[in-house]
């Protein structure tokens, strides 16, 4: 017997979202399945916690956080990242959360879902047009940084435990990883 799974849109999605389907339960639509999303341990909580005020502060006004805020991307997916550094779009996002092109990078914290940050989720991203992808490796205590975005696969891959990091948009902004990570 061959299985068939229903293929979500985002539309169907957001239907169901409206309709109150998922009440309760923390989702995201990865490539057209709906997902149960990990619950949040505390190193997940407070790292998130952290990073996303630290670059609150050295961003200022250039960038909106988004914490743990879905974002639309054209492969039937509307992930939700830890940490989404976004255009500072104002009440454009009340039509739309960000595409794409809004998206500065992104930021996952792993432990639990290491396997599918490395994995599925960083092809989604880079399938999209992410230009950049960090994962806080949260059981190795190390920053991968994903970026140089090439026909849908990410041609640069760095693992930071020191030393500083500059964002691909902020060229400024030197951001140093051992204040960001506890040994």
């Amino acid at each position: 017997m061959t299985r068939t799974t229903y293929q979500w849109t985002i539309e169907h999605y957001h239907q169901a979202i409206d309709a109150g389907c998922f009440e309760q339960q923390s989702v995201e639509l990865l490539k057209g399945e709906i997902i149960l999303m990990t619950p949040e341990r505390e190193s997940h909580a407070y790292y998130n916690s952290e990073w996303a005020d630290y670059l609150r502060k050295i961003l200022g006004n250039k960038a909106k956080i988004r914490e743990n805020k879905p974002i639309i991307l054209p492969n039937n997916s509307e992930p939700v990242p830890d940490i989404a550094i976004v255009k500072p779009l104002g009440i454009e996002y009340l039509k739309h959360h960000p595409y794409p092109d809004d998206i500065y990078w992104l930021i996952e914290f792993s432990k639990a879902t290491l396997k599918k940050d490395l994995t599925e989720k960083k092809a989604i991203y880079a399938e999209a047009g992410i230009k950049e992808y960090w994962i806080v490796d949260l059981k190795n205590n190390q920053l991968k940084v994903f970026r140089d975005l090439k026909q849908g696969n990410y041609q640069i891959e760095l693992t930071l435990t020191t030393g500083n990091i500059t964002p691909l948009d902020f060229p400024d902004l030197v951001i140093p990883v051992s204040q960001l990570m506890l040994d």
